[in-house]
């Protein structure tokens, strides 16, 4: 009789699930897919191909994908694998008070068609969740600061830390709300397209974030000195902003950032740093219809965008530049690199990277 698990069958989005199927016909060839919609109803799917062991059994700790939308041992491929059925969409968890449901179907063959054509022989459905019970919400309006506080349980203090998402603006919680799961007081901080925050960036004001920073420093729970940034995209340009000139920040995680000012100029006090400028000409136009930004901006290296580059040798804390090399929309790599020698240049040894080779984006 065929039986697939999925062990635990309810736990956090970032804690591992062991996969496993028995019952099935000795070095059977078995087709497992992963599915899930998101709340708008969007459909996610994954697949791979097995061999079933001597015995009939299939342990993804252990058996190799041979084929499907990876290759090799993956205990959590299916997770990581789950691409949109409509093209660029990007899964994104808004309510974090439910969790995804991901439906893993077992087939006893290989389906290479989608939607599969059989029923499956098997299926089990698991509960992927972005916060933990006892998990504080407390929604932030104070001054001008917008966003949302995630609580662990207990008196605490916590490690405070404040979290950053880029472009696509409003507020997006479920980062926040997973690292609150695990010890962490998280600001999950809207800076523009949220409630009365202008609708547009046109601007990045430094001292908006300051304001947040302090108003995290200042709650009971928080333990000082300092906070920490966790930030991507447009927020890691703002994050190592931050680290470079809030003493409040003592440690930054930069993810597929710039080290300089693009788009938008910033401003700190009297501080005024132009945009480095874009040459609309340098975007690549795909067949998909895809869109790649990578080349696009100017190089922080030339002479006359000096002065948009961000004085990192003033950071106070750490700071990690994380890289997913196939991002098409910045080459972070690039600025990253420019801004340890820039560090190195001033005796610093306070910054460090990481790269994930054929990684877009986090």
């Amino acid at each position: 009789m065929f039986q697939l698990t999925a062990t635990p069958a309810s736990a956090l989005s970032d804690e591992p699930v062991h996969i496993r199927a028995t019952g099935l016909p000795p070095l059977q060839l078995v087709t497992l897919t992963a599915s899930l919609k998101d709340e708008k109803g969007n459909l996610y799917q994954s697949k791979a191909f097995y061999r079933a062991d001597a015995a009939g059994e299939l342990d993804l700790k252990q058996a190799p994908s041979v084929g499907g939308d990876y290759v090799g041992v993956h205990p959590m491929g299916l997770f990581w694998s789950l691409k949109p059925e409509r093209p660029f969409g990007r899964l994104l968890k808004r309510d974090v008070n439910s969790p995804f449901l991901v439906t893993l179907d077992l087939y006893d063959s290989v389906c290479s068609q989608d939607p599969a054509p059989a029923q499956p022989r098997a299926s089990q459905v698991v509960q992927r969740w972005f916060s933990r019970p006892g998990t504080q919400r407390v929604p932030i309006r104070e001054g001008r600061v917008r966003g949302a506080l995630f609580l662990p349980p207990g008196e605490g203090p916590f490690p405070g830390i404040m979290d950053l998402f880029g472009g696509v603006g409003g507020l997006i919680e479920f980062r926040a709300s997973l690292l609150a799961a695990h010890g962490f007081a998280v600001l999950a901080l809207a800076y523009f397209a949220y409630e009365d925050l202008p609708k547009l960036l046109q601007e990045v004001d430094l001292e908006y974030f300051e304001e947040a920073a302090n108003l995290l420093l200042a709650h009971p729970k928080i333990r000082g000195p300092g906070i920490g940034v966790l930030s991507v995209s447009k927020g890691a340009e703002i994050g190592l902003a931050m680290a470079c000139f809030l003493q409040q920040v003592v440690a930054a995680v930069c993810i597929n950032g710039p080290n300089a000012v693009y788009d938008f100029p910033f401003r700190y006090r009297g501080l005024v740093m132009s945009p480095i400028p874009a040459f609309l000409e340098r975007m690549q136009v795909h067949v998909s219809g895809a869109v790649s930004l990578r080349h696009f901006r100017g190089d922080p290296r030339e002479e006359l965008n000096q002065r948009s580059v961000f004085p990192v040798e003033k950071a106070r804390g750490q700071i990690l530049f994380v890289i997913g090399e196939d991002d098409q929309s910045i080459n972070s790599k690039e600025h990253a690199e420019q801004a340890l020698a820039q560090l190195q240049s001033h005796g610093r040894s306070n910054g460090r990277m990481l790269v994930y080779p054929g990684q877009a984006t986090f």
